[in-house]
């Protein structure tokens, strides 16, 4: 049963978020190096674990994003009645 005013197709944009993860790969691990050779260990050491999320969340995307072309990204984990 929905209580909100959401869509009942509402999916998140993975796509942009399969982007902006890109994206923050590629600062985090500049930053880590950068502060790697100047000398800023805490520094780097906090890029790198920013690295490490940031690849977490995108193998999480990558993940969602092929169940959802495979299909099996369905809805029924959240009530309704399977075939829907």
């Amino acid at each position: 049963m929905r209580t909100g005013s959401e869509p009942t197709t509402a999916r998140s944009a993975l796509r942009m978020r399969f982007w902006l993860s890109v994206w923050g790969v590629i600062w985090a691990v500049f930053g880590t190096v950068a502060f790697a050779v100047a000398g800023r260990m805490g520094w780097s050491l906090a890029c790198g674990v920013l690295l490490l999320a940031v690849l977490t969340d995108l193998g999480v995307v990558l993940w969602r994003i092929r169940r959802r072309a495979r299909g099996t990204d369905r809805d029924d984990r959240y009530g309704r009645p399977p075939g829907r």
